[in-house]
């Protein structure tokens, strides 16, 4: 039976263990220039030395008005390989695997002057009203994309993540709170998300896996469930997506479709129900902090791998420590043995 130290491996990606970092936005890129800067490298190599197989590089966008906000990480520019390729090499001295999540945040972006989306709709009354792409304009963005995934491919990165989840812009192109186009792209809402898929595919090695982050439910009212998202990610799998990330909501202010949980595993459910429509891998995201909840969802089957966030913002060593609790056997850092000797 596997448990949350038993190896996998997809594809041309072999990891350790099942535990992963996910993408977590640290907003300290103090030049607003893109560039990882030594808080990246001290925050995810600490990760990579605290016995993660798996560490996701945050959000990291595909020009400068797709960020959140200024302090974002960026991969418009060839300046910013180097110092991820920094990155990703450490963390492969210390035993973890790296991949990087690309991304555009559409009409979330705070900090550009005009934030772009399919259609002119703001996220909420404090929001800036976006303009709406034109179809060149739309052609383009796949472009950006593919160059960004291209640059990642030179920093080494072991896999590849596109952001179609939480409100930003893929997702806002699937969901018809957000997509009211009368083109081809609002016609059928995951031809933008399969296009960056196949630009993506084009540009990594055959054996590097690409990864799909989605919202599988939104959680306002009129807004798309279980079943909706696992129409659009068959179209994402028949593109070429190896693997998906399965979250949710994001996509607006909570209204009366429900609000999202805030009990551990809340979203698991969710990924039990992509894995098993779609005979898919999936990673499990949503307070798995606890490591006997987490090795219980890789034991019950309900995902191939586990994402733990806030766990290891608290402890870096958080996957050494779930060793220590569960028994299971991995590997120490010699300097850090007489912590964790039993």
């Amino acid at each position: 039976m596997n448990h949350l130290f038993t190896p996998y491996k997809i594809k041309g990606l072999e990891l350790k263990n099942r535990i992963i970092m996910p993408p977590m936005c640290q907003y300290s890129v103090e030049k607003k220039d893109g560039i990882a800067t030594d808080w990246h490298y001290l925050h995810y190599v600490n990760r990579a030395i605290g016995g993660a197989s798996f560490i996701m590089i945050e959000m990291t966008d595909v020009e400068p008005d797709g960020r959140i906000t200024d302090y974002d990480l960026g991969l418009w520019s060839d300046e910013q390989i180097a110092p991820l390729a920094r990155i990703v090499e450490a963390c492969h001295h210390y035993g973890a695997k790296v991949g990087i999540q690309i991304a555009h945040a559409g009409r979330k972006a705070e900090d550009a002057e005009v934030p772009v989306a399919p259609s002119a709709i703001p996220f909420d009354e404090n929001s800036k009203t976006p303009r709406a792409l034109s179809i060149d304009e739309v052609k383009e963005m796949v472009e950006k994309f593919r160059k960004a995934v291209q640059r990642a491919v030179k920093a080494g990165v072991d896999a590849i993540e596109i952001h179609g989840a939480h409100g930003y812009l893929i997702h806002q192109f699937h969901s018809p709170l957000t997509n009211k186009r009368e083109d081809e792209y609002g016609k059928d809402p995951s031809k933008f998300g399969r296009e960056i898929v196949e630009a993506a595919k084009a540009e990594i090695p055959e054996n590097m896996p690409l990864i799909m982050r989605i919202s599988a439910k939104e959680y306002v009212e009129e807004g798309y469930g279980i079943n909706e998202s696992i129409k659009f990610a068959k179209d994402y799998q028949a593109a070429g997506v190896d693997m998906f990330d399965v979250s949710s909501g994001g996509e607006g202010p909570i209204g009366a479709g429900g609000r999202p949980g805030t009990h551990a595993g809340y979203q698991v459910p969710l990924a039990r129900d992509i894995k098993k429509a779609l005979d898919v891998p999936v990673i499990a995201v949503g307070r798995l902090d606890d490591s006997i909840l987490a090795n219980a969802v890789i034991g019950n089957g309900d995902a191939d791998l586990v994402a733990v966030g806030r766990g290891m913002l608290r402890n870096p060593h958080w996957a050494l420590e779930a060793a220590a609790t569960l028994k299971k056997e991995t590997t120490v850092p010699k300097q850090y043995a007489d912590g964790f000797r039993r």
